[in-house]
């Protein structure tokens, strides 16, 4: 379960991002189009699938470790556990589906206030399949007054043309790096990795796990 692209274990800052939302917005989609600049046919989600990505953010090198949750009910008790440690939380619906955006306040918001353990944690809405413009069902005007609401950023964007994904995640890792509180739990991650690489090096030491933070970092 799970990839890693990008620059190994050469990073700075450890973030975890969690995607949550209903089932068939295009939350994997959207992971994939980030991590591989491209686009599968996928499968629904079963339980939590994870992906792992290194980019340059504001100078620093980041590692995002970001897991993908199934929307379907019947999995919420399975992947209620991995709120726990997230430093931003990224609330995906379907433009094009009133009832994703609608559960967003009804379901999804209200999971983040009962299972986050971080206070500080950073929360994005995204609307997602703007590519589907002729079928839009909620205006970016509300998708924005709703992300207000609920002290959310937001973007829209599409996983299948690629338009604003990268933003949708940059955005939200340059807001955690804001946070002081985020900012020491990512760099104690980081600096716990550069100390592991560096003993492996020298040989000092046999191999340590990798680092964590929190339930499924």
């Amino acid at each position: 379960m799970g990839s890693s692209t990008g620059q190994g274990s050469n990073y700075d800052l450890s973030f975890k991002i969690l995607l949550i939302g209903d089932s068939a917005v295009g939350k994997s989609s959207l992971l994939v189009s980030f991590v591989s600049s491209s686009i599968e046919n996928l499968a629904p989600t079963i339980g939590v699938d994870f992906k792992i990505k290194h980019l340059n953010v504001g100078g620093k090198k980041l590692k995002l470790t970001i897991w993908d949750t199934a929307g379907q009910e019947r999995f919420r008790t399975l992947t209620s556990s991995y709120y726990r440690g997230a430093h931003g939380i990224i609330m995906v619906y379907d433009v094009t589906r009133r009832e994703t955006f609608t559960n967003l306040s009804d379901i999804w918001a209200k999971e983040v206030d009962l299972y986050s353990n971080n206070h500080n944690t950073i929360k994005m809405l995204v609307g997602n399949k703007v590519d589907r413009e002729s079928e839009r069902a909620v205006s970016k005007e509300e998708g924005m007054a709703l992300a207000n609401e609920h002290g959310c950023l937001f973007l829209e964007c599409s996983a299948k043309t690629r338009e604003n994904v990268e933003e949708v995640f940059e955005k939200l890792a340059l807001k955690i790096m804001e946070d002081p509180k985020l900012l020491e739990e990512g760099s104690t991650l980081g600096k716990r990795n550069i100390i592991l690489k560096q003993m492996q090096e020298n040989n000092n030491s046999p191999p340590l796990p990798p680092a964590t933070f929190g339930c499924c970092s």
